[in-house]
């Protein structure tokens, strides 16, 4: 008689959220040490590429780019071009230059402000992709403009996963999920009682945007429920949570870097594709774009699905657009 494969839960806080894996097999011992190894190796790459880390790389480049070029580690480079071509693809909505936007709301650190109209259009001057000079053969970055910042906050989670979910499956764990947060799962493999992992996708008024290990939201919670194969992540990014208030206007804390503002477009947006990276990074630009984006990433990711929570006719009401996964 065969044993029951033994699930092992590891977590840790890096990246502003907490990372978890759940993993599934004979051998818990080994689980758990594969399980320990990769927590630590996500804590390292925080300290690589955060924002507010001291000595972390992505820092020091925002010090000295614009001075120069900066010569990066080969891990950067790669994380900046693929930032670069999926802001291409996005028409703008996703971009790691917003930082100086979210200081300018005063989201940077969590207190929230109303900036003016003039603050606003000075801040979109050192906004956008074309301020990054990426030059392949010397591998390095070079900012076109002074106060030009990059915040890899939208990208890296998802870049932090993958390279979590391949270091779990050199290790030879083969069933396995690994959490970012609330906004982003990976599968690797299937689990023991079933062909797929399902996530629940919380509808935008619920609260945390996916189920958690072992959380099961009530039905009328539920906005859909998602089947991951292996090799597959799921993203979320909801414009619910911290937001501003200024004569009994709320503003959500997404910014969309194209026009200087909080996106009003969307309430949520989920996208499966077989990288974390990609869809940490086009569920912001899906958020952002709404309709009109998610049928063009649509077109251009063929193996993309995806699901939109649009404005409906009246403040509380909502429509979905969905491409491959249907609302429950």
């Amino acid at each position: 008689m065969n044993s029951t494969p033994e699930a092992v839960r590891v977590a840790t806080y890096a990246m502003a959220t907490r990372f978890e894996c759940v993993l599934h097999g004979n051998d818990k011992r080994s689980l758990r040490a594969a399980a320990e190894e990769v927590m630590e190796e996500i804590k390292r790459l925080e300290q690589e590429l955060g924002f507010r880390q001291s000595g972390s790389e992505i820092r020091w480049l925002n010090e000295r780019a614009a001075r120069g070029p900066v010569t990066v580690s080969p891990m950067l480079f790669d994380l900046l071009e693929r930032a670069v071509n999926l802001s291409r693809d996005s028409d703008g909505a996703f971009d790691i230059t917003v930082a100086p936007l979210m200081r300018c709301w005063g989201l940077a650190d969590g207190a929230g402000r109303l900036p003016s109209m003039a603050e606003i259009e000075a801040t979109r001057a050192v906004i956008g992709m074309d301020r990054i000079l990426l030059n392949r053969d010397r591998r390095t970055v070079e900012f076109r403009h002074r106060g030009v910042q990059l915040d890899l906050g939208s990208i890296g989670k998802g870049y932090a996963i993958d390279v979590a979910a391949e270091w779990l499956r050199d290790s030879g764990v083969d069933c396995a999920l690994l959490h970012g947060g609330t906004s982003t799962t990976y599968a690797i493999g299937n689990p023991p009682d079933a062909a797929a992992w399902t996530i629940a996708i919380v509808r935008p008024e619920a609260g945390p945007t996916l189920s958690q290990p072992g959380t099961h939201p009530d039905q009328d919670q539920i906005l859909a429920r998602v089947d991951l194969a292996d090799g597959e992540s799921l993203s979320v990014a909801a414009a619910s949570g911290r937001s501003i208030t200024h004569d009994g206007r709320n503003y959500g804390h997404v910014i969309d870097p194209r026009t200087g503002w909080p996106v009003e477009g969307a309430f949520l947006a989920a996208c499966v594709l077989p990288s974390a990276t990609h869809t940490d990074a086009l569920s912001t630009a899906l958020l952002t774009l709404g309709k009109p984006g998610h049928d063009r990433l649509c077109r251009s990711h063929p193996d993309l699905r995806s699901l939109v929570v649009l404005p409906g006719g009246d403040s509380s009401d909502y429509t979905v657009a969905e491409n491959g996964i249907a609302a429950t």
